[in-house]
């Protein structure tokens, strides 16, 4: 052991310059390690950058959807009670025809009349408008065809006639209206 030792002495006084590139070559191996470990650290700290940006954009469209489904909720929230107000509507309606045969001055048309404004005045209020049909150009989205007719004052494809009135609440469709569209004009028998 004193021998190797010794012949490191031994060559260190022999050439001084040798030791100063055994110590510089460690620098630079130390240097290298220190600068890896600094490109691993700035990479992991880009990826958890990246992560925190990526939730924090997740969470931003979370809050934004969670915001408008409330509003939805609120919007349409009297959605299913309307759409089982509409057919006692339609009976309402029926009664107040009957009545109006009656004539304009009987009690019952009157009394009708004032709870058929009274309704009128809630569903517009509750947001409710009635999908007018008669006479429009058919929209599917917005009408139900249950038969056609012919007609000389209705364009072909047109709406005829309205047997039921459609209901929507803002913009979304409680219940589409029935109607009958249109052939066109009669054809003329020809002898």
């Amino acid at each position: 052991m004193s021998e190797t030792t010794d012949n490191q002495k031994q060559s260190v006084a022999e050439d001084p310059a040798n030791l100063g590139e055994t110590q510089q070559t460690g620098a630079e191996t130390g240097r290298e390690a220190g600068a890896e470990r600094e490109r691993a650290l700035e990479a992991e700290v880009e990826r958890f950058r990246d992560l925190a940006l990526r939730t924090q954009a997740d969470f931003e469209n979370f809050r934004k959807r969670s915001i408008r489904e409330r509003e939805d909720a609120v919007k349409f929230a009297n959605g299913s009670l309307l759409e089982r107000l509409i057919p006692v509507i339609d009976n309402f309606e029926l009664g107040l025809g009957a009545a109006r045969a009656e004539g304009a001055d009987s009690p019952v048309f009157k009394g009708m009349e004032m709870v058929a404004r009274q309704l009128a005045e809630f569903l517009t209020q509750s947001g409710v408008e009635a999908v007018e049909a008669e006479g429009a150009v058919f929209d599917p989205n917005l009408h139900e065809a249950v038969g056609q007719v012919e007609s000389d004052t209705v364009a072909e494809g047109g709406v005829a006639r309205q047997l039921r009135k459609g209901y929507r609440l803002r913009e979304r469709l409680l219940r589409p209206a029935t109607v009958l569209i249109s052939k066109g004009a009669p054809q003329q028998a020809q002898a």
